[in-house]
C-alpha cells in the first residue's frame, strides 16, 4: 500500500534539512517527509574535519536543528532507510524496506559520497574516508600522540584533517598528486602559504606524490608511491574528492551530467522534481556556465530556491559562491571563483603574517578573493565581487586604504 505525502525530500543533509524548514517558513502546511540513508537526524558536515574529529564537539553541536524541532515543525524524518526507486509516472518513492510514499512534489538532495582510493589495498582496515559522522568517529583513534597518519589529498578535507591531527600530536604525512595543495581553487602564492603553515606545524607534506598502493596484511602498514617509496602508516585517510549521488536520478531517467541537471530555479528535467546541494548541476549567472558546487552556502541557498519552486513561487538562484576553511589558527574565507584570473593582488604580507587578503582579477574585474583572518575585509570583498567591481590594483593592495573606499569602483 502506498502512503501519501505532499512533498518528499530524499537526502537528509543540510540541503534537505533547509529545504524542509523553508517550506514551513513559507507557510506550507502539507505533509513533508524527509528521508535519509543515515540514522542520524540532519547534521552539519563541516565540523567533521574540525571540532568533531578532535572530540571538541559532540553530536548535539552538529545537528542542523535540535532533533525535537522536526516534530515541532511537523516534518517526518525517516532515517536509516534508503530510497531505491522513483516511479515518476505514479509519483512514488520506493524505500529499501519496501514502503512506498506518494508525492505531489519531490526534492532530490542526495549529496555525495567520498571518493575511495583507486589503488590496491584500499580495502585494508585502517583506510578511511571522512564524509559522515560515523567516518569521523572511526578516524578519531588516529588523532593521538605518535600515530602515523597518511592523508591522501591536499584539498580542504585533507588539510583540515592534517591540522587537527598534527595539533593532537599525530605524525602526519600529507600526499598531494599535483605540484601544490589547493591547486584547483587558489593561486600558487596562496598554496605556498598554506604549505609553509603545515610544514611549520610538523606535517610532512609531499607534493607531486602519486599513490600506487596501500600495503599490509589485514591492517594498514604502509603506503607505496609510484616511484617505489614506502611510507609507514597506522591509518590512511582518503581526501580525494566527492562523487555526487545521482544513481537514483539516473535510474528514474532524469537528465544527469556531473550531477542532476537543474534550471536556475532548481527544477530538474521532470517539472515535479527539484534538486539542490552537492548533487545538483545548475546554471550560474555569476560564472557564466554550469556548476556543481560542494559547499554549505550553496546547499542552503539553493535549497531555499528549490522549496520556493515546489510551492510555485519560482525564485532564481543567483548567489555568489563563497566557502571557508579552518586550519590551526587560520580562518580562510573565499568568495567567487578564481579560475581564469589574470592578476593576483595581495593586501598584506604572505611571508611574515597570518592574515591577508588576496584578490583575483580578470581583465580588470574582481572575480574572487581569498581572505585569511580578516573577517571585516571578507564582508567587503563579498560586496566587491558581487558588484563586479573594477578597482585600481594599487589601491586594492594598499593596506592603509580602507577597503570600503573601493566599493564605488
Amino acid at each position: 500500500m502506498t502512503e501519501q505525502s505532499d512533498i518528499v525530500v530524499i537526502g537528509a543533509g543540510q540541503a534537505g534539512a533547509e529545504l524542509c524548514l523553508e517550506l514551513r517558513r513559507r507557510g506550507h502546511a502539507g505533509r513533508v517527509v524527509l528521508l535519509g540513508d543515515e540514522a542520524w537526524p540532519p547534521y552539519k558536515r563541516p565540523p567533521l574535519s574540525k571540532a568533531y574529529l578532535t572530540g571538541a564537539a559532540d553530536e548535539a553541536a552538529l545537528y542542523a536543528v535540535p532533533p525535537a524541532q522536526w516534530q515541532r515543525h511537523a516534518i517526518e524524518f525517516i532515517g536509516g532507510t534508503a530510497a531505491v526507486r522513483l516511479d515518476r509516472q505514479r509519483r512514488e518513492v520506493e524505500l529499501a524496506d519496501g514502503r512506498r510514499i506518494g508525492y505531489r512534489g519531490l526534492a532530490l538532495t542526495t549529496g555525495g559520497r567520498a571518493r575511495p582510493l583507486p589503488v590496491p589495498g584500499a580495502g585494508l582496515r585502517g583506510v578511511q574516508l571522512l564524509r559522515t559522522m560515523d567516518d569521523a568517529r572511526a578516524l578519531r583513534p588516529a588523532l593521538r600522540e605518535g600515530c602515523r597518519l597518511v592523508i591522501v589529498g591536499g584539498g580542504f578535507i585533507g588539510l583540515e584533517a592534517a591540522a587537527a591531527a598534527a595539533r593532537a600530536g599525530a605524525r602526519v604525512t600529507l600526499l598531494e598528486g599535483l605540484d601544490r595543495v589547493l591547486a584547483r581553487v587558489t593561486a600558487p602564492e596562496i598554496s605556498r602559504f598554506f604549505e609553509r603553515v603545515h610544514r611549520e606545524a610538523g606535517v610532512n607534506l609531499v607534493t607531486g606524490a602519486q599513490l600506487a598502493a596501500v600495503r599490509g596484511r589485514e591492517t594498514v602498514e604502509a603506503v607505496q608511491l609510484s616511484d617505489g617509496r614506502l611510507m609507514a602508516a597506522d591509518h590512511v585517510l582518503a581526501g580525494i574528492g566527492l562523487l555526487p549521488n545521482v544513481e537514483l536520478a539516473q535510474r528514474a531517467g532524469l537528465e544527469v551530467d556531473d550531477g542532476i541537471v537543474v534550471d536556475e530555479c532548481a527544477r530538474s528535467s521532470d517539472p515535479h522534481i527539484v534538486s539542490a546541494g552537492d548533487c545538483a548541476n545548475h546554471p550560474s549567472r555569476f560564472a557564466g556556465r554550469r556548476l556543481r558546487l560542494e559547499s554549505v552556502q550553496n546547499a542552503l541557498e539553493q535549497a531555499r530556491t528549490a522549496a520556493a519552486t515546489l510551492l510555485g513561487a519560482d525564485q532564481p538562484y543567483r548567489a555568489v559562491p563563497w566557502f571557508w576553511s579552518d586550519q590551526y589558527d587560520l580562518k580562510l574565507q573565499m568568495v567567487g571563483l578564481s579560475q581564469g584570473h589574470d592578476r593576483l593582488v595581495v593586501r598584506g604580507d604572505l611571508q611574515k603574517s597570518r592574515d591577508f587578503s588576496a584578490f583575483y582579477l580578470r581583465e580588470g574585474r574582481l572575480i574572487a578573493a581569498d581572505v585569511v583572518n580578516r573577517p571585516q575585509e571578507f564582508l567587503l570583498a563579498k560586496k566587491l565581487v558581487a558588484a563586479g567591481a573594477m578597482p585600481d590594483p594599487a589601491r586594492l593592495a594598499d593596506g592603509d586604504l580602507p577597503l570600503r573606499s573601493l566599493l564605488a569602483c
